[in-house]
């Protein structure tokens, strides 16, 4: 747990999400980078909150950001501190946003061999219901990364609030224990306690502050 924040709860319990993303015309400090503008990552969180002038900012923390290419991973560690991995990446998205995505895979390749995540979207997406789990984990505007020194670095993302489609079939075919240790291994071989498929949007990552 990063300093100065505590567990946000749904329900009373403590979720983690596999989330897996394709990034589309990244831009560093309003920069373009010659081809590291289109990517996948799959990433572990768990969700936390931080009291901050009498409101509580509800946030994120990841236990481990997978990426294609060295070059992010280090970029990500060297300004943040965030547990980024370079891997070998493939995936099976749509061609272009707007349509029903059907089935979407993301997968990775360690030396337990090539692994993935996957669900296949149903019917129409719509914004999620006020306190169900999907708006729960959609709407956490917050990052939250703990520093070598002790202290916490929060960074503030901005998007609107996504669509999401509910998602059948989720499968996660990983090694949970060498990718995020023996702690997640019970929780992750559990049926999950909501998969969806989200439509995504532009999303803006502020510079971090130090708490």
């Amino acid at each position: 747990m990063p300093a100065g924040t505590t567990l946000d709860l749904f329900g009373g319990r403590a979720l983690v999400s596999v989330v897996g993303f394709r990034f589309l015309d990244t831009r560093v400090l309003g920069m373009r980078i010659p081809g590291h503008r289109d990517f996948d990552e799959v990433n572990l969180r768990f969700y936390v909150g931080h009291e901050a002038g009498g409101e509580v900012r509800h946030g994120v923390v990841f236990v481990r950001e997978l990426v294609p290419r060295a070059a992010i991973a280090w970029l990500a560690r060297r300004a943040y501190h965030e547990p980024y991995r370079a891997v070998p990446m493939r995936s099976t998205v749509p061609a272009t946003a707007g349509g029903a995505p059907g089935r979407l895979v993301y997968e990775w390749r360690t030396a337990a061999g090539w692994q993935h995540v996957a669900a296949t979207a149903d019917g129409a997406p719509a914004v999620p219901a006020p306190g169900s789990a999907a708006a729960f984990i959609t709407h956490h505007l917050w990052g939250y990364t703990g520093q070598p020194d002790g202290s916490t670095l929060e960074y503030e993302v901005e998007h609107p609030r996504w669509r999401v489609w509910p998602a059948s079939a989720p499968a996660l075919a990983a090694d949970v224990a060498g990718l995020y240790g023996a702690a997640f291994v019970a929780p992750l071989s559990r049926p999950p306690v909501s998969a969806f498929i989200a439509d995504g949007s532009p999303v803006a990552v502020y510079r971090p502050r130090r708490l």
